[in-house]
């Protein structure tokens, strides 16, 4: 599936084909797929493409369930044909597409791919001509897991946890489009200068609630908006903005971001430090870290140190006074902005795989601490294999650890046990687990 003529390339309903295709079935990122195919497209076009790309996403389970119905075996139906009726169904279901419109670009879309026509025609003419989306029934758990196109295990488990109603809320946050949160830089902007050019290109914005750097775009939004502002302002969802201020860091304080690149809670302690800190950022991959060096870059941060390193590996016993880890996770709590992490685990026995790797990093991160510093622990997923079972085992093997139980400027985000928590049905944000801990 390759755009390989113009003709392609410029059609948004065949680069959906493509970037559908890579998503599923060569596991590249949605982000990385619109950039890719929709350099060849103008804005309205573009606009198009990610709009149905990203519904497909969001949808997948039910409109293959809906696909079910219609052929005969829809496990031999060839992946480009299969992508290409969801992309037809979505648009004929949630978007206001005339019925006509459906059937004919979708069989053009075939046409390009080569295969199977008339079967595309045959399923969306049969689809709508029984006039009525069909509903899964049944058990609720089933059900629910169908219409919001989640795994079941996963529905199971946050059923067990939150109750079914919660899960319901949980499930369809995670299937609307999110609100597009920029940080403003306070080293050059005050927010109301960037609130008021914002408003000024006419686009809807409002100040985020708790954080005090942060602006809200109401979708729809095009990044383009805000392309040349890099360095002014930063995309970084306001949950994920909160947790740097959960380090309570100042001026001259040494400071370790363990897990930093590509950045955006590293440069963002130093606009809390007035840039007046000494800020260790240290990453193992080299790719994420050349990102975290252009927005340091674009930011004109000057307190910031970048190490490319295996951040266990270090000889830096008791050096710091804050140390933020936010460990690599399975990141179930930003399905709402990367909908494809529904898809990519197949049950909960996966999350081991990343506890045993948090924990280990959190216990060789914390030789670094100073007696009486402040480390903080946080992943963007709110499961239990991930959160409270990494802290728990980290306290019984180091005593000398505590929690610190909560924070007063967020105090209705903290459980009595001194856990943080951000959830999207509940507080219109990514999903955030942090905990604030401390060494005696």
């Amino acid at each position: 599936m390759n755009p390989d003529n113009n003709r392609k390339r410029k059609n948004p309903r065949f680069l959906v084909v493509c970037s559908l295709t890579d998503v599923f079935q060569r596991h590249r990122k949605p982000k990385e797929c619109i950039n890719r195919y929709g350099r060849y497209l103008d804005r309205k076009d573009r606009a198009l493409l990610q709009e149905i790309f990203y519904g497909v996403l969001r949808n997948a389970i039910y409109l293959e369930w809906i696909l079910g119905r219609y052929l005969s075996r829809p496990g031999r139906t060839r992946k480009s044909t299969l992508y290409n009726l969801m992309a037809g169904l979505y648009q004929a279901i949630f978007m206001r597409v005339p019925d006509w419109a459906v059937v004919n670009e979708t069989v053009k879309v075939e046409r390009m791919c080569g295969r199977n026509p008339g079967l595309v025609n045959g399923v969306l003419r049969s689809f709508l001509r029984a006039g009525e989306v069909p509903v899964p029934d049944g058990d609720a758990e089933e059900a629910l897991a169908i219409l919001t196109s989640h795994p079941l295990w996963l529905i199971r488990r946050w059923s067990r946890r939150f109750g079914l109603r919660e899960t319901e809320r949980l499930a369809k946050a995670n299937n609307e489009i999110p609100p597009l949160v920029l940080r403003v830089n306070l080293l050059r902007h005050r927010r109301e200068e960037i609130l008021e050019i914002l408003t000024d290109k006419g686009i809807n914005a409002e100040y985020t609630p708790f954080s005090q750097a942060g602006i809200k775009i109401m979708p729809p939004y095009d990044f383009g908006d805000i392309e040349g502002m890099i360095g002014d302002v930063f995309i970084q969802d306001e949950a994920s903005q909160m947790i740097s201020c959960l380090l309570d860091a100042g001026k001259g304080m040494n400071i370790l971001d363990a897990c930093a690149a590509p950045g955006g809670k590293t440069t963002h302690i130093a606009e809390l430090t007035g840039d007046e800190a000494a800020i260790v950022a240290v990453d193992v991959s080299r790719e994420r870290l050349d990102r975290l060096r252009d927005n340091v870059l674009k930011g004109g941060y000057r307190s910031i140190g970048v190490v490319e390193a295996d951040v266990r590996m270090m000889n830096w016993e008791g050096r710091f006074d804050r140390i933020l880890l936010d460990s690599p996770c399975s990141s179930l709590g930003v399905i709402r902005r990367n909908p494809d992490l529904k898809y990519r685990y197949r049950g909960p026995e996966q999350l081991v795989r990343f506890q045993q790797r948090q924990l280990d990093l959190l216990l060789s991160v914390s030789r670094y601490l100073r007696e009486g510093g402040l480390l903080v622990y946080s992943v963007c997923s709110f499961e239990p294999e991930e959160t409270t079972e990494v802290i728990s085992e980290f306290l019984h093997k180091k005593r000398d650890f505590y929690i610190i139980n909560r924070m007063d400027r967020f105090g209705e985000f903290f459980t009595e046990e001194g856990f943080f928590y951000t959830f999207p049905q509940r507080d219109d944000m990514d999903g955030f687990f942090a905990v604030r801990l401390s060494r005696r």
